[in-house]
């Protein structure tokens, strides 16, 4: 993976995610990367929308964004991939260390898997862009 969307990724906690079912829908969610699977590792229940959505079909595509006014500095990715509930005990891990809080609430976890990223990262020139798409072997 490009060493500069993964370090991207790491500095930020909050992705958009769009999913599609009976209807659009997105929301927002913290996620803790995990940069080895290239994937997101999120909380959700059940019930949400946007998780009733993956039951049936669980392609989806998100953005992170650095919020910001000046030109120069915006940075952003968006992804595509898929949504599968997880039980592993690393991926419990690993959000619990990014969100320790989130032990009490004994959530449901989910991973991202990213297919393909798009960066825009401006302070590499106007409107740069870095790809990356997973290898049919992964």
């Amino acid at each position: 993976m490009i060493e500069k969307i993964g370090a991207f990724i790491e500095r930020h906690h909050l992705l958009s995610l769009a999913t599609s079912g009976e209807r659009l829908w997105c929301c927002s969610m913290f996620y803790a990367f995990d940069p080895e699977a290239v994937a997101f590792i999120v909380a959700s229940d059940e019930t949400t929308e946007h998780m009733r959505n993956v039951r049936g079909n669980d392609a989806v595509a998100g953005t992170v964004a650095l919020e910001t006014k000046q030109v120069g500095k915006i940075q952003g990715i968006q992804f595509a991939g898929h949504l599968r509930k997880t039980e592993k005990r690393e991926n419990f891990e690993l959000y619990y260390r990014k969100f320790p809080y989130a032990r009490v609430m004994n959530p449901t976890l989910w991973k991202i898997t990213l297919d393909e990223i798009k960066m825009t990262d401006n302070t590499l020139g106007f409107g740069k862009k870095l790809t990356w798409k997973r290898s049919v072997s992964e």
